[in-house]
């Protein structure tokens, strides 16, 4: 099993889990978050003063898979997600031992 997480673009949400959904994925965690990559936050003008914004604001998903599964939501997720701008996000895959469902203790495959 993997742990794929994604972190990209508030707005691009709702494409994300609409992408998932097509291609069987049932659960997933979403967490807000902030930080910055490579375009170190930004400038923004309040009020006629500039004031530099370091981090930016984002959205963590995490899903778990089987491994068979794991490039397909990958794909999935980049294609959702991009928009061809600075700031898209990454998406990474970890493996995972062990998932148990607390509900009814299946363990592996059958916990997700």
């Amino acid at each position: 099993m993997k742990l794929i997480t994604a972190i990209v673009k508030p707005h691009r949400l709702d494409e994300v889990k609409t992408a998932l959904q097509e291609i069987g994925v049932h659960g997933l965690t979403v967490t807000e978050a902030s930080g910055y990559g490579r375009q170190r936050g930004h400038t923004e003008v309040y009020r006629g003063a500039e004031y530099q914004v370091d981090l930016v604001p984002k959205v963590r998903i995490e899903v778990v898979v089987d491994d068979a599964d794991s490039d397909a939501v990958i794909d999935a997720i980049v294609k959702a997600a991009h928009t061809g701008k600075i700031g898209d996000g990454k998406v990474w895959a970890l493996p995972v031992e062990t998932v148990v469902r607390v509900r009814t203790g299946e363990r592996g495959p059958d916990a997700l």
